[in-house]
């Protein structure tokens, strides 16, 4: 059976550990810092396989020399020649095999311009997203455009919606305070700050978040609801779901 584990880094970033039990063999996902998972491996006695990277941001990518200077393990990432150690790189409709299981590859631009995700069908299907999709947000855009990112957001919504979504960082708590501005009137949202509130006070992550979930809080993939139209309206343009996607984000990034 799959099993995932974060692995925190940082002040806010995830690394996700994937293991089954019937092998000491692991995959981590975005390691930005190699040091917790070495600490982690030993402590467990676990040997790293793979590694899944999905876009070129040093928080998610600054623990591969050490990683792979140690453990030799396959790297699996974007195409994109300024990531070193990447054995395989993967686009759009790639599919890979880790830890047993066949993930499709996600091209999700807009947060960099080489951001992929990685999505596993099964019970529950899983999805890698880094920092294309959060719970309650959505990446800032680096790179991309509005519409680049609106794009790979739909893509992502079309998954099932009992997809868990593994993202990179520990962003719950000041997304759903945007979200409270941005879509006022939702219940859902007061109701997923309580109890995000509660598992920070636990020192418990917010993640895996699932993709119906994400359907009701999250404002990014709420921008065709009146009630987030209309919040934003004060803001810029909300005349088509595009419209009011660029103008949420421009309002999330002064936020």
């Amino acid at each position: 059976m799959l099993s995932v584990t974060p692995i925190p880094a940082f002040s806010d970033n995830y690394i996700w550990l994937l293991r089954q039990d019937t092998t000491p063999d692991v995959c981590v996902v975005d390691p930005g810092d190699a040091a917790p998972v070495i600490e982690l491996l030993e402590r467990e006695s676990l040997t790293l396989s793979t590694v899944l990277i999905t876009h070129h941001h040093p928080d998610h990518t600054g623990g591969l020399p050490e990683l792979i200077e140690r453990y030799s393990p396959q790297v699996i990432g974007p195409d994109n020649d300024s990531i070193g150690g990447i054995d395989t790189r993967v686009t759009e409709g790639d599919e890979v095999r880790v830890m047993g299981r066949l993930f499709e590859v996600i091209a999700v631009p807009g947060h960099t311009l080489d951001h992929i995700a990685f999505f596993t069908a099964g019970i529950p299907p899983l999805l890698f997203g880094g920092d294309a999709l959060f719970s309650a947000g959505c990446g800032r855009l680096f790179e991309g455009t509005p519409a680049q990112m609106h794009a790979s957001l739909q893509k992502l919504a079309a998954l099932p919606d009992d997809t868990l979504i593994f993202a990179a960082h520990e962003y719950t708590q000041a997304n759903l305070r945007f979200a409270l501005a941005a879509d006022p009137h939702n219940p859902d949202v007061v109701q997923a700050m309580e109890e995000c509130q509660r598992a920070r006070e636990l020192e418990r992550p917010t993640l895996p978040t699932s993709l119906a979930r994400e359907k009701r809080i999250n404002p990014f993939l709420r921008v065709a609801d009146a009630g987030v139209r209309q919040a934003s309206s004060a803001h810029g343009d909300v005349d088509s779901d595009e419209a009011t996607f660029a103008t949420l984000r421009a309002w999330k990034d002064n936020f």
